[in-house]
């Protein structure tokens, strides 16, 4: 008979119990279910190795420890140039944004030269829209002449839909509002080390605001407790903008009627209250963590909110701003997915390679958990 598991941690519920039939092989494969068993068994592994070694041995490892810590550092200035040149090529990159945004609202139009790009799947498309619209054509006696399309319609809020990351955030309140976005720009900040991300918009209904900005700011330098945790650049803190909206226009705010009914004379009244309405732009005001509370103390709530936050910025940043054309497109999309679903091909074959070694279960849960750069 097995003998029972050494409680290691929080263990779940049913691990806590063995039954006295099971062998030593179930037990193991049952424990191996659980990540975080298998890391605190793990630890515990490496703290009595560590604890057993001659201190001449220990003594050494401290030293690798130094000079690990400097090789840390070493990285952190590595990163740091990094940044420095991305806000250098920034500035190579903006005059074709610019570009590209005067194209996208019609106030250029591009000659010949400048929209010769043709797929062969996308001249097929034109001769079978040319021979359908010249059939239909034909059979209409007076023709309508429809009006010039003006830059391209929608461009931004098409790529809002396509991306699954943003498309969430929108809601369709938020639509009418986001045909109003004319471009979106990347203000690099070299030292403190950050990022500012734009929203322009053309006059509208909504709100008397032409940009809306969201502000990130970023530390690369290892952490005093967790130097070894160091990975690069991560978003420590984002600050929001205020938004004017025009009276009735706030969709980030709903009103709603609740029924109060007195304790003691058993009356019923109706109170109108106003409260917080899922939108994209709530975006623009995040949580705000005051600069004298260590990350350590924030709430888990706050703290998601914020990673989702983080996650959005950087992506908005790093993929949707230098590749718009091709998420507008889809083409953008697909190369993510094909990529991805390469990476899950290559970590399934390593699973299954280890599971005859070891005898793992290849299906077992793999902790997802991962810091934003």
């Amino acid at each position: 008979m097995a003998a029972e598991p050494e409680h290691v941690g929080d263990c779940p519920d049913e691990l806590e119990s063995v039954d006295d039939e099971e062998t030593a092989d179930d037990v193991t494969r049952r424990i191996l279910k659980y990540p975080e068993v298998l890391a605190a068994l793990q630890s515990q592994r490496n703290v009595e190795m560590l604890a057993n070694l001659p201190p001449s041995v220990k003594r050494r490892i401290k030293a690798l420890k130094k000079l690990q810590l400097e090789a840390t550092h070493i990285e952190a200035k590595f990163f740091e140039e990094v940044h420095a040149i991305e806000c250098k090529y920034h500035a190579l990159y903006s005059p074709l944004y610019e570009k590209r945004s005067t194209i996208i609202s019609g106030t250029y139009e591009p000659n010949d030269e400048e929209s010769q790009w043709a797929s062969d799947e996308e001249e097929e498309l034109c001769k079978e829209l040319k021979d359908k619209t010249k059939l239909e054509e034909e059979k209409k006696e007076t023709p309508k002449e429809e009006p010039p399309t003006k830059g391209i319609p929608d461009f931004w809020l098409t790529i809002f839909k396509n991306v699954s990351l943003l498309s969430e955030m929108v809601q369709e309140h938020d639509e009418p509002i986001l045909k109003h976005l004319q471009d979106i720009k990347v203000n690099f900040i070299e030292e403190p080390m950050g990022f500012v991300l734009e929203f322009h918009f053309e006059p509208n209904e909504y709100f008397t605001n032409t940009v809306l900005t969201k502000e990130y700011d970023m530390k690369c330098v290892p952490d005093e407790d967790d130097p070894f945790g160091f990975e690069g650049p991560e978003i420590y803190r984002c600050r929001g903008c205020l938004i004017n909206w025009n009276k009735g226009k706030n969709v980030t705010l709903k009103t709603v009627k609740k029924k109060q009914k007195h304790k003691s004379r058993g009356l019923v009244r109706t109170v109108t209250k106003t409260v917080q309405n899922d939108s994209f732009f709530n975006f623009f005001t995040p949580a705000a963590i005051p600069d004298d509370v260590n990350g350590a103390e924030v709430d888990e709530e706050t703290r998601n909110l914020l990673t989702s936050d983080f996650e959005i910025g950087h992506y908005i940043r790093e993929r949707i701003v230098p590749r718009a054309v091709l998420y507008f497109t889809g083409e953008g999309i697909e190369d993510e997915e094909d990529y991805e679903e390469e990476e899950d091909d290559e970590e399934e074959e390593e699973e299954d390679s280890d599971a005859k070694v070891e005898g793992c279960n290849p299906k077992q849960p793999v902790d997802q958990n991962c810091k934003q750069q």
